[in-house]
């Protein structure tokens, strides 16, 4: 796999992870007002950071062509209008890379890039899909389980995740018996790789290549999860 050298010089900033550690001991309107060069600095990093991400998915997802890494990030800002916990902001940043952006994550898989201090991480797949798109999976997996079980067994797929991460039902759905062969997979609501990382490892120079390398080990469950659509 080979990347442009310029590429290559993208990180995720040290003061970056700095600003949204502080953050999370002071989130408050006040501090962040006081602050906020400093956040406008640590997005335009993440910004730059994921639109280099998506310029070289593009290489094995054509169809992402034209994304632009704004209509993949997520707002800092949490809507506390449902929620008991209060806190103004959010204290990561977060973009769902997905054709179309953000907003078609309910119909489509795609890729997932979380940096907070302590708990960034990569994912991807499909994440509690709407019942029709859930439904086909399931259908897909029943019929074609064993295609399923080679991706998630891959080598490239191996050196990234441990195996596919989501909640499963407690008894088969309805209209699978349980000796179906695939009926782990069946029951599954929620179909990810995920892999996480340490601050060390967001700082480095070679995590552009951890990521993307990732997505692309990512990309026969993304082809997989929408095959049977």
């Amino acid at each position: 796999m080979q990347f442009n050298p310029i590429t290559l010089m993208i990180t995720i900033e040290q003061t970056t992870i700095k600003f949204l550690a502080d953050l999370s001991r002071h989130n408050d309107r006040l501090w962040f007002a006081e602050n906020r060069s400093r956040y406008e600095a640590a997005r335009e990093n993440y910004i730059r950071f994921v639109q280099a991400v998506i310029d070289e998915i593009v290489t094995f997802e054509p169809i992402y062509r034209g994304l632009e890494a704004k209509s993949c990030i997520f707002r800092i800002n949490r809507d506390t209008r449902f929620s008991h916990d209060k806190s103004v902001y959010k204290t990561n940043f977060g973009a769902f890379m997905v054709r179309g952006g953000k907003k078609n994550g309910d119909k489509f898989p795609g890729y997932y890039l979380h940096i907070e201090p302590g708990q960034s991480f990569v994912a991807g797949g499909a994440y509690i899909p709407p019942a029709p798109w859930l439904s086909a999976i399931r259908e897909n997996i029943s019929e074609n389980g064993d295609r399923l079980v080679r991706i998630i067994s891959s080598r490239d797929y191996r050196s990234f995740f441990s195996g596919l991460e989501g909640e499963r039902l407690k008894v088969p759905p309805r209209g699978y018996a349980k000796d179906n062969p695939h009926i782990e997979l069946i029951k599954m609501k929620s179909f990810l790789a995920e892999r996480q990382f340490t601050d060390a490892e967001v700082i480095s120079q070679g995590f552009f290549a951890t990521v993307t390398g990732a997505f692309r080990a990512m990309k026969p469950l993304n082809d997989f999860l929408t095959s049977g659509k």
